[in-house]
Formats: structure tokens, sequence, C-alpha cells
């Protein structure tokens, strides 16, 4: 394939994923998304300007003497890793992600959460129109492969972004992931996510890595019901309790914490609320 076409393309499946994720950030946060939605378009159109052509002859006149005018294709492996390459266009090279963009981090996430939120975008629980048509068609069994894969990946991660918080709001964020606000029944984070926020074992996601944007795109999708679980549907319950300025404080307190722990192992204590959305 010519090379300009190449580029044009992958810049205009990247223009497309970026409308995708920015329809859901802007129904939680428009301020908070756009940033991130501006710098990737600049990005793309910066990916998408064809390289200068220069004829056969200038070209060989600018390879050094004893190299290879063309660098050779790597062969391409038959294993789950080489058909995830697609992923990680937008999560990251094995799904690491970065803390500064929009989209989640998917490496050593619970192999359980991962198959679930697959499943629900393929089944339109969850409203993201690139990721519920490359999974329009893929079977359970190969959304358990995809999952497994990512969770297996036992990557670092970045140091967190800083972001401004004043010391009112990180004191009311931190009291609500810890503590929760019983006199609201709004149970902590740390309730089920555990205490370290690492998420825990098979399904429950770790909440630290996570850029503020997507944080908060997340918890206004419940809200608005953009985003949904099995029923009883825990998380919309209590994104539906917390006030938006509480949204913005504890999305930004967990975005700027610490990450790098594995998730903590499977627990018998019923979750605080019921949730559908751990079943498989």
């Amino acid at each position: 394939m010519d090379m300009t076409m190449w580029r044009f393309g992958a810049a205009a499946l990247g223009l497309w994923m970026a409308a995708a994720a920015g329809a859901t950030g802007a129904a939680a946060d428009p301020g908070a998304t756009g940033a991130a939605k501006a710098a990737g378009r600049e990005a793309l159109m910066r990916a998408a300007e064809p390289a200068p052509w220069s004829g056969p002859a200038e070209a060989a006149s600018q390879t050094p003497p004893g190299s290879e005018a063309v660098r050779p294709l790597r062969p391409l492996r038959n294993d789950i890793g080489e058909r995830v390459q697609a992923c990680m266009l937008c999560h990251g090279e094995q799904g690491r992600a970065t803390p500064d963009g929009y989209f989640p981090r998917l490496a050593g996430k619970p192999a359980g959460y991962l198959f679930n939120q697959l499943r629900h975008f393929r089944d339109g629980r969850r409203a993201h129109a690139l990721m519920s048509g490359l999974l329009r068609h893929m079977t359970d069994d190969y959304l358990h492969e995809i999952a497994g894969y990512f969770a297996a990946q036992s990557l670092p991660y970045p140091p967190p972004v800083a972001i401004g918080l004043s010391p009112e709001d990180r004191r009311r964020a931190e009291s609500l992931v810890r503590l929760g606000d019983p006199a609201r029944r709004l149970p902590a984070c740390a309730d089920c996510h555990s205490a370290a926020m690492t998420g825990r074992q098979p399904a429950i996601p770790g909440l630290l890595g996570l850029p503020r944007d997507y944080l908060v795109a997340q918890l206004g999708a419940w809200r608005s019901g953009q985003r949904r679980a099995n029923a009883p549907d825990c998380m919309a319950d209590i994104a539906r309790a917390l006030k938006p300025d509480e949204i913005a404080a504890v999305a930004s307190w967990l975005s700027i914490q610490p990450p790098g722990a594995e998730p903590a192992p499977p627990s018998s204590t019923p979750t605080a609320l019921p949730c559908g959305g751990l079943s498989p």
C-alpha cells in the first residue's frame, strides 16, 4: 500500500476514534475532555500530513553507504499478542496507556473486569461507536482471550500528572474515597475497590493510574445512563448520589495518587451494595 494512503487511512481512523471517545466524555464534563480531544486531533492531523516525495535517485543519494534503502517488515506472529495490536493504537503499547490522555490503561486489570467491559461495549451497555463496531461480531470466548492477554501484562506505571486541588477539595475527596458518606448511604470507594484502590480479583478494577478526564467521563456516563451494567447497577446509583463538584474532586484526587500495586485477591465479604456488573 502507498505510504501516503496508509497514513491518511490511519489518521482518518484516529479522528473517528477521537470523535467517538469525545461523545462519552463531553456528556460528563465538556471542559475536562476538550483539551485532550483538541490535542489528539492536532497530533492526528500532523500524522496525516503526507511526507514529501523524493524520487528514487534522490532517495538513493540520501541512503548511507552499506545500509538498506527499505527496512524489511518484521514477520507476523499468529497469536493473540499480534491480533490485539489495533487496541494499542489508543490504549498504548501492551495496554499501558498514559495518565495524561483520555484512554484508560488495560494492562494488569482483572481479567473478569476487562471481559465484562468488552461484552458491555459489544452488547450496547457502554456507548462508544468504535469499540462497539470492533467487538460486534466477537464471541465470548474471543473476548475472554483478549481480556486474559491484557490482564497478564505486568508493566510499570508512569508517574501521575500533577493537578491543582484545593486543600478543601482534597480533604473532601479523600473522605469520600476512604469513608464514603453514610448519611447518604454512599459507600466508600475503598469498600469495593480495595483499601489501596488497586481493584480486586476477579472483576473489580483499580482506580489509580487513570486520567482525570476519563474518571470524570465515566462517572458522568453512569449518572446520565450512557454507561450501564447488569442490574442492580451499583455504580449508576453511586454516581447519581454524588454531586458534580464531588465527582470532579474525587476524579482529581484519584488521578494524582501514585499507582503500582497489583489487584487485591478475591474477598468473601459481600460488596457494600449489590452489584450486577460483577456477574460473568
